[in-house]
């Protein structure tokens, strides 16, 4: 008997031993505390093997000593497999104190058996013919007893209360570990009192540690799961069906029952009803599909979406499906909600300018026979509108333009706004009819209930020949045809033709011609002579001219306004200034008292710190700041004026003098002249072109002069052309003279000859 308990506890450690392995494996949480307890499970049957075999009071001793130590830590590991399992806490740290320091006292008074003899002995009993030595328990036995038993009927409780407390679907996972530990407990508990020489309890503890384990990592309690799935599917929003093998419904939760539109438990007709109501038979008899649903038209549209799902046994065999019917209205309303919102401006409701070349590509590649034209509209002024009626005013203007094309563009084309004041539109070219056009907008007005005010629209025309171009392109043509519209009220429509064209693409090659011209300095500087009253050349200013290649000489009309549209310009400038400082410092070695005016475009404070560019060059070639003079427009003023005159002060600051080019030809001059750091006038050359007869030009030139003086600033004329002007101006009181009557633009050769000549 001895040796076939020995065999048997051997096979039980190498189990145990194979458990903690895969437990600790595990994915699961609980697997630590599992392989925990399977380990702890071992010091006791080795206990128990050591003194089933020993036929010596001394070994089997040490067996006793390693059985009822271990019977320690394996009470210590089930509290910590109860709390994992169970998902709870210690009520307090003094309790969980107060039991681990029981079972660490247990642990010591064993380990000081050897001297007291107060815990236990032995005594032999033949058993097989050989010595057994059975225990014989004294105090410190029983109160070991009191330890282990205690904390293990406390778990028993907990398991207890935890089955109590949990919903009935979960009573099954704490029972079975239950009834483990009760078995096992009361298996230990008769070997005890029973006085068996042989502890065939120790088998339970096997036992024991196989069912934690299967439980805890692998069994999966179907009672659970039927209960959590027909509770979930009963509680689902959507409608369930469920059929058998052979495609008859044996069930359906309750909203199912509603949609179906079933009166009685009768499943068997939900396929027909089913059918009738969504589709066709095939639809519900197909093994696995999804789709979603229609019923219904327009705002009182109903979506559903619907998915058939087959369910396999371990063998692939088909054991049945389920139907699910959720009832996607909102979402779908909200989506395409969403959808419009992408699509479409939230003030005016048309295409957004994105969603409009969409749209704008696909009719043109659907329909590539038919000849259409793009229409680039802009509300003229549209910023002066809003300034004089207010922002609600202008959105209501954008409102009813909107209003007004859906009216007559629905039918015939696509339309939408391109931003701010611009809209967009591609019409067939058979249905545009500028004539009619022309008469609609002359008599545009928007009146908000307070206000009627007339809203003046030009619109640009491309004709569509390219229909690969892209549509970008394509509104860019229509908007270079509008801005050739000068009448602007009497009229309202220009078409893209060939010298718009012609002059698109002559922007283009100059500007790509740009870099390399500048580089081999076919960009020149020519100089116009600047004269004081008494007729000596005092200075110049420094005028860009290109000397092309193949072109021969290009005035700067043909290639100034392009590079002041597209950015370029800045490159000329810094280019000029370079050149200017270069003839200054020639000058200053050969003793030239002469300064040079140089022009500072708009579009220069954008892209450079014009202050530190310009203070840089005069450095860099040792001139004196005050001959390189600055030459700016009004323009310049019109925007972040208080930086730009903080950049102006710093130029004068370094030694530089300023200049107002072409002043009086914008609104704003005299407001700005108070505060602004200027030290010469430039007066504009209109003042002087066939009017100088006229006594209110006169008596604005006088003023004008004598306003620079008052404030010390020099008055410079451009424009000076005969004798008589330059008298009249002479006895006005203007010190500095620039015009034809003295000299034109000239190359900086010609100009030292000139200066030579009149010096």
């Amino acid at each position: 008997m001895r040796y076939s308990f020995a065999g048997l506890y051997i096979l039980m450690v190498v189990v145990l031993m194979t458990g903690i392995g895969v437990s600790r494996r595990s994915y699961k949480k609980i697997g630590k505390s599992v392989a925990m307890l399977l380990a702890m499970l071992i010091p006791p049957v080795i206990g128990n093997l050591i003194i089933v075999l020993s036929s010596t009071k001394g070994i089997s001793m040490i067996g006793c000593y390693i059985y009822f130590i271990g019977m320690d830590t394996v009470i210590l590991a089930l509290l910590h497999f109860t709390f994992a399992y169970c998902v709870i806490s210690w009520p307090s740290r003094k309790l969980k104190f107060a039991v681990y320091g029981l079972i660490a006292i247990d642990i010591i008074q064993f380990l000081l058996n050897p001297v007291f003899g107060h815990a236990f002995d032995t005594e032999p009993i033949p058993v097989d013919g050989f010595d057994y030595y059975r225990l014989i328990p004294y105090a410190g036995q029983t109160f070991h007893r009191v330890v282990v038993y205690g904390v293990f009927i406390s778990v028993l409780v907990i398991f207890i209360v935890k089955i109590i407390r949990s919903p009935r679907v979960y009573v099954e996972r704490y029972s079975i570990i239950l009834v483990a530990m009760v078995i096992t407990g009361l298996w230990q508990t008769y070997y005890i009192f029973s006085r068996t020489p042989v502890d065939r309890s120790m088998a339970g503890y096997g036992v024991f540690g196989i069912l934690i384990f299967y439980f805890s990592l692998y069994y999966r309690p179907l009672t659970l799961l039927d209960r959590l799935l027909a509770n979930m599917a009963s509680g689902m929003p959507d409608a369930i069906f469920f059929y058998d093998a052979f495609g008859r419904c044996i069930w359906a939760n309750q909203p199912a029952i509603e949609l179906a539109g079933l009166t009685d438990d009768k499943f068997d007709k939900t396929s027909a009803l089913l059918q009738a109501k969504f589709g066709t038979k095939e639809d519900f008899n197909d093994p696995e599909w999804t789709c979603t649903k229609v019923l219904g038209e327009g705002a009182d549209a109903k979506y559903y979406f619907q998915s058939k799902r087959t369910v396999t046994d371990e063998k692939g065999k088909v054991t049945g499906s389920f139907l699910t019917i959720r009832d996607v209205t909102a979402q779908q309303r909200e989506l395409q909600q969403e959808r419009y919102n992408a699509t479409h401006d939230t003030l005016t409701d048309l295409y957004t300018k994105e969603y409009l070349y969409e749209c704008i590509r696909k009719r043109i590649d659907s329909q590539p026979k038919e000849d259409f034209l793009i229409l680039y509209i802009d509300i003229v002024n549209f910023k002066i509108v809003n300034d004089i009626f207010g922002s609600s005013f202008g959105d209501e203007t954008l409102r009813q333009i909107a209003v007004s094309m859906k009216k007559e563009l629905t039918s015939k084309g696509i339309f939408g706004r391109l931003g701010g004041d611009t809209f967009g539109v591609l019409i067939p070219k058979k249905k545009f009819d500028p004539a009619a056009v022309e008469r609609d907008l002359s008599r545009f007005n928007v009146n908000d209930g307070t206000v009627e005010h007339h809203i003046l629209i030009h619109i640009g025309v491309y004709e569509v020949i390219e229909k690969d171009m892209e549509v970008p392109f394509m509104f860019d043509r229509a908007l270079l045809a509008m801005l050739t519209i000068k009448d602007e009220y009497q009229t309202h429509i220009a078409f893209y033709d060939e010298k718009i064209r012609n002059e698109v693409l002559w922007a283009q090659n100059i500007t790509t011609q740009l870099t390399d011209a500048l580089r081999k300095r076919n960009v020149v500087p020519y100089l116009q002579p600047i004269v004081d009253q008494n007729g000596k050349i005092v200075g110049a200013e420094a005028l860009a001219r290109w000397i092309h290649p193949q072109d021969g000489f290009l005035p700067p009309s043909s290639f100034i306004p392009v590079f002041e549209k597209n950015g370029m310009i800045v490159e000329v400038d810094k280019y000029m200034w370079r050149c200017a400082c270069e003839i200054l410092a020639q000058w200053k070695e050969k003793g030239k008292d002469l300064f040079i005016s140089v022009n500072i475009s708009p579009k220069d404070f954008y892209f450079m710190d014009v202050t530190e560019e310009i203070k840089g060059l005069a450095k860099e070639y040792a001139i004196d700041p005050a001959k390189l003079r600055i030459e700016i427009t009004e323009t310049v003023m019109m925007t972040d004026v208080e930086k730009r005159m903080e950049m102006l002060e710093d130029l004068r600051k370094a030694g530089f003098i300023v200049e107002m080019d072409d002043f009086g030809s914008g609104y704003s001059s005299l407001n700005l002249l108070k505060d602004m750091p200027v030290d010469v006038l430039k007066i504009d050359m209109k003042f002087l072109t066939k009017t100088t007869d006229d006594a209110k030009a006169k008596t604005i030139l006088q003023n004008i002069i004598k306003l620079s003086e008052d404030l010390g600033m020099f008055s410079l004329t451009e424009g000076v052309e005969t004798q008589s002007q330059l008298n009249m101006l002479t006895k006005m009181g203007c010190k500095l003279f620039q015009g034809f009557y003295f000299a034109r633009p000239m190359p900086l050769t010609e100009f030292d000859s000139y200066w030579e000549g009149n010096r």
